[in-house]
């Protein structure tokens, strides 16, 4: 009986991203050495993400009301937006600490393989975004892989008849990194957007 139930709890860790078989086992045999209030702890706050959890109307970001805390703060720069792919990518950039503009979540990027098409995503929000308020630059923060460049080649498309200034974020060496273990295309990259000292 006790099989069944470790069995089953395994069965549902491997449902979520990155975590195999094993790194299951691991994690099934380490909650049933938690204490009760610790692992009722963690399904409270599964339950919690599930019931409370929500896209901001305007950005697309988790939130629990109908606007989020970044699109509420009047201190914010509401002339640039930073558009990217997942609302986990604004945590990212939150933690540079070097925006202080808002945010527009796509909610994914542009694979036609894979069923993704434009009118999937939230790029018709964001030209509305664009047309509505006095925004003088969108910042295209996709992933720099084949599906964010053309994600990021549509949007721009779409905004060419709006008076903003669309820019890319720049690809490169990161830093503390050596140039000799860099592929082509990031030194290629990193070529490109150099800038002047």
């Amino acid at each position: 009986m006790a099989q069944g139930i470790i069995e089953n709890l395994i069965n549902e860790l491997t449902k979520l991203p990155g975590i195999g078989r094993k790194t299951a086992q691991r994690l099934a045999f380490f909650i049933l050495t938690m204490s009760e209030e610790s692992a009722k702890g963690i399904a409270k706050a599964i339950i919690d993400v599930k019931d409370k959890a929500r896209f901001c109307s305007r950005c697309f970001n988790i939130t629990e009301s109908d606007i989020c805390d970044i699109c509420r703060d009047d201190a914010r720069d509401r002339s640039r937006i930073c558009v990217v792919e997942e609302p986990s990518n604004i945590l990212v950039v939150e933690r540079a600490g070097t925006f202080n503009g808002l945010y527009h979540v796509l909610l994914g990027s542009i694979s036609p393989i894979d069923g993704m098409t434009p009118d999937k995503l939230k790029i018709s929000e964001l030209v509305e975004r664009v047309r509505q308020d006095s925004v003088s630059e969108v910042i295209l923060a996709t992933n720099p892989n084949t599906k964010g460049e053309m994600t990021a080649q549509y949007i721009k498309d779409s905004l060419k008849h709006f008076p903003v200034k669309v820019t890319r974020i720049a690809y490169g060496l990161p830093i503390g990194s050596d140039i000799e273990f860099a592929d082509e295309v990031t030194l290629s990259k990193a070529l490109e957007g150099r800038r002047e000292m």
